[in-house]
């Protein structure tokens, strides 16, 4: 079988990785009881003998709980000693007390202006950074200041790795909270780790650091709840989430920010419940509500991604858009958060490239930005493979050393299509113990190109095992690969079969999956079978020039459509889509029609993206032999040379000796091909093809009985065993066999016409022996 069949293309699509679900930190604080009336630290201490009796006067109506008349001593103290750094702590202590954080936050901010190392209001700076998003920023430089003249002040590390978290530096969140974690941390501590490492997407971690805040007696509530929920959910307890959320909703009386996080997860675990009424009626609040617009955008988009709804995502992508045209200085984590969604849906993807590229040169030191930027280009045939693979090899050296920016880089090499040379980088970021189990999937993907099966195999269950992997349909997709070119065609059949018949939402798991039946039922001979898949294939995806060129290249093979109408739409593709838009289904077509020097170009820039595909190096050294039979020679000569163990070089050799003419040379290519692999059915197949040329034929025969030991269905070994009785002088025979292949293809209801055509030839003939003239001739 010539056609190539990729069945992990554009995975990823099946392979959603999260799209900054952590984005929601930035829309409202996370709960965690640091939000108290006055922090321990916030004892008023004075000096009798240093500090004007006024403000003492001051402190003392504070300490009474006089708050409100405590702030206006204090102002009135200020005036009086505008110098006096105790003055202004107590008035600063005083606004927190009596709830007014605004004021307190500028009290605190103008002891620094005289005071920069004061430890206090450092302190209460950075906590009070917490409760509002345009504070956050303040909050992290007065606890960083306090860290350097306190670097163990685990309680103000907590903090600032909280306000990290809100402001989408989770490398530094993450690095703080594991020197925190491992002191002994506070309760509420622990709630902010737990909500951190949820929305950074480990979500085990989060729920242990969630478990472990609960065992020590305390409530989840608020947003903290949500996040409790979410990790819930990421970690196969749906059910539980929704229950959580369902009663932080019901305490909410109004729709406030934590109602609205509440109400956009729950949506989540709905649909992860297999709810999908409810998941989307409980969104319906969210509507024309500028506050919410971000929340539901989120949800909307997950609910179309997972459910296949078009219509959601596209009302995610303009709320998205919206929300960028509404801030006037929008954050980089808001834009990357767009960029990322929009590059999921296909009609948002230029834009969304547009945004990578302002992100990029924003920050050109950042390589998870870089890495995403490169995937999407590729994906939009933008640049070339081999541009891929170069710029590939400078985003990714060297590897962060840093533990969350690892596990970030790897989230997002996850979205790009596999590459050799990204082998060892894959091995290199799980062994350092990221968790981006897709991986392991892409490892599987590399291995069964390199045809090493059971190695592909053990890297598709290690995916598996994971709770990702175990609820991602792909994986039976690289199985039914696996299993066909194992040569268990008929158990590949039934697993794509499998995977339709569950009716999954996705639909490129819908598409693979029908290219894969059809490809198998290629391989067994049951071409209009396979045809019937692939128009199905075109009626679903009418705008797909890709699946047209997969249909071409299997309708020119089984001459149902003309070489026009195959070349026909080739160019099309080729008007349409930029140079570097390569992908399978047009190697294939290109591979399976005849050479023509018109297309010499085009192979030698196929070459370079895949300079190991047979189909296409055959179809190159065939152009050259029309011209120079000896370069030929020497061509597919340097390619065995290169490397011994290849079987593919001796493949090709063979095919192109074949090709010349010389029957020699082309056997000693099988045979050598057969002592690496003794087993390959093609192999066996094309020298049974010689033998026959050779006139070999007790020999041949014994080549296609070895390929129907391997393959009983393979029906092409079956019609070239009837085809050898038929070249023996034994019609009869050849007759019968024929008329044995078209009964079994009756039953599988995949009838060949020409095989149809090849018996009735046979009958001619025959009549013609015996001295008749058949009737339809004799007119």
């Amino acid at each position: 079988m010539n056609q190539r069949h990729d069945t992990w293309k554009n995975t990823r699509k099946t392979v959603k990785f999260r799209r900054l679900a952590w984005s929601c930190l930035l829309a409202v604080g996370l709960s965690g009881g640091l939000m108290v009336d006055l922090w321990p630290w916030e004892i008023p201490a004075v000096q009798a003998q240093t500090v004007p009796a006024s403000v003492r006067q001051a402190y003392t109506l504070l300490n009474r709980g006089l708050v409100n008349d405590a702030i206006a001593a204090f102002q009135r103290a200020i005036r009086s000693y505008p110098q006096s750094i105790e003055a202004k702590l107590g008035l600063a202590i005083a606004y927190r007390r009596a709830g007014q954080d605004a004021n307190a936050f500028q009290a605190y901010g103008r002891v620094l202006e005289q005071d920069p190392n004061n430890r206090l209001a450092l302190k209460t700076l950075g906590f009070l950074g917490g409760y509002r998003a345009e504070w956050q920023d303040q909050g992290i430089i007065a606890l960083t200041t306090l860290l350097n003249l306190e670097p163990n002040d685990l309680e103000a590390r907590g903090q600032r790795a909280l306000l990290l978290g809100y402001r989408g530096r989770f490398a530094e969140s993450l690095a703080d909270y594991q020197i925190v974690l491992q002191n002994n941390p506070t309760p509420d501590v622990i709630l902010g780790a737990a909500q951190i490492y949820t929305y950074t997407g480990n979500a085990q971690q989060g729920l242990e650091l969630f478990n472990r805040y609960r065992a020590s007696g305390k409530t989840i509530t608020g947003n903290a709840a949500v996040a409790y929920a979410r990790a819930l959910r990421e970690t196969g307890n749906p059910a539980q989430a929704i229950a959580i959320l369902q009663a932080q909703l019901q305490a909410s009386r109004e729709l406030d920010d934590t109602a609205i996080q509440a109400r956009s997860e729950l949506s989540q675990a709905y649909l992860a419940n297999q709810q999908p009424a409810e998941a989307l009626a409980v969104l319906d609040p969210l509507r024309g509500r500028p506050e919410a617009a971000l929340p539901l955008a989120r949800a909307l988009n997950e609910l179309g991604s997972k459910a296949n709804a078009p219509t959601l995502t596209q009302e995610a992508a303009a709320l998205y858009r919206q929300e960028l045209q509404r801030q006037t200085n929008p954050t980089p984590t808001l834009v990357q958060e767009v960029a990322d969604v929009l590059s999921g849906i296909p009609a948002e993807q230029p834009y969304a490239l547009q945004l990578y590229r302002q992100l990029t040169q924003q920050q050109p030191n950042n390589q998870i930005l870089a890495l995403k930027q490169l995937a999407l280009e590729s994906q939009l045939g933008v640049i070339s493979r081999a541009e891929l693979r170069q710029r590939l090899q400078t985003v990714l050296q060297p590897l962060p050393s840093n533990p969350v920016e690892l596990q970030q880089l790897a989230q997002a090499l996850s979205a790009v299509e596999p590459e050799p040379e990204l082998f060892p980088v894959y091995q290199t970021l799980l062994q350092a113990g990221v968790n981006a189990p897709f991986l392991n999937f892409r490892i599987a993907q590399l291995l069964i190109q390199q045809n090493n099966l059971p190695a592909a195999r053990s890297a598709l269950a290690a995916y598996a095992n994971t709770s990702a992997g175990a609820q991602d349909r792909a994986s039976e997709l690289l199985l039914a690969e696996i299993e066909r070119r194992e040569g268990n065609l008929e158990a590949s059949a039934q697993r794509y079969q499998a995977i339709l018949a569950s009716n999954p939402s996705d639909r490129d798991i819908i598409n693979n999956a029908l290219q894969g039946l059809a490809s198998v039922r290629q391989t067994q001979g049951r071409t209009d079978e396979s045809l019937a898949i692939y128009n199905q294939l075109v009626a679903l995806n009418p705008q797909n020039l890709e699946i047209q060129l997969g249909r071409a290249a299997l309708a020119y093979q089984a001459q149902r459509i003309s070489l026009a109408e195959a070349e026909a739409v080739l160019n099309t593709w080729l008007q349409t889509r930029p140079p570097t838009d390569t992908p399978p289904e047009l190697v294939t077509l290109v591979g399976v029609l005849p050479p023509d020097p018109r297309r010499e170009p085009l192979y030698n820039a196929l070459l370079q993206l895949d300079p190991n595909n047979s189909a296409l190096q055959l179809r190159s050294i065939q152009v050259i032999a029309a011209r120079s039979p000896a370069q030929a020679r020497a061509i597919a000569a340097q390619l065995v040379a290169r490397n011994p163990n290849n079987p593919s070089a001796y493949q090709l050799q063979g095919q192109v000796a074949q090709a010349l003419g010389d029957l020699d040379q082309a056997s000693d290519a099988y045979q050598r091909l057969l002592q690496i692999q003794p087993n390959n059915v093609e192999a066996l197949s094309a020298l049974g093809g010689v033998r026959f040329q050779q006139r070999r034929f007790g020999a041949a025969e014994q080549l296609y009985s070895q390929v129907l030991a391997f393959n009983p269905t393979d029906v092409g070994a079956q019609r070239s065993l009837a085809e050898l009785m038929a070249a023996q002088g034994m019609p009869l025979t050849a007759l019968q066999q024929l008329e044995q292949l078209q009964v079994q293809q009756a039953t599988t209801g995949t009838p060949d016409s020409s095989l149809s055509r090849r018996v009735q030839q046979i009958k001619e003939d025959l009549l013609r022996q015996r001295g008749f003239q058949p009737p339809w001739e004799r007119y």
